[in-house]
């Protein structure tokens, strides 16, 4: 599982350390792709590939389907962790992301977010009171 919150920096070449405790799941590759709320998702390959294949069943009639399954798609990008840990993000993926060199890296159970640390300070402010109320009918019984 991804848990926890982690602030690394983007190097000046666009590259960013993952977290140590999650190298070795993501060894053996990974993809980036746009997240929601102008982060960044970084899924272990497989996790992908299984997602992927979900999405692709969705009816592309909808709209709003073919919309998802195309941002899905045509962000990926697969990555190798550097011997140091590092992946590169592209430019459009730093630009997506509103990336400067403060990042914060957070553990969502099976995939990373990638965001830029004002981001997050300010979508952590904007929805704790959501988050503190925790209405059961929105979590579905997980409270």
């Amino acid at each position: 599982m991804f848990l926890g919150t982690y602030t690394p920096k983007l190097d000046d070449k666009g590259r960013l350390t993952l977290p140590a405790k999650f190298r070795e799941e993501l060894a053996g590759g990974l993809m980036i792709t746009k997240g929601q709320d102008h982060s960044l998702a970084v899924y272990p390959k497989a996790e992908f590939e299984e997602r992927a294949r979900k999405a692709a069943l969705v009816s592309r009639t909808n709209p709003e389907a073919r919309a998802f399954i195309r941002n899905l798609a045509a962000s990926a990008d697969e990555q190798r962790p550097d011997g140091q840990g590092r992946i590169t993000l592209s430019a459009p993926h730093r630009t997506y992301a509103g990336l400067t060199k403060e990042c914060v890296v957070i553990g969502s159970v099976d995939f990373l977010e990638i965001w830029d640390a004002e981001a997050w300070a300010n979508y952590q402010a904007e929805t704790e009171a959501a988050y503190s109320a925790g209405e059961d009918d929105v979590l579905g019984g997980l409270l």
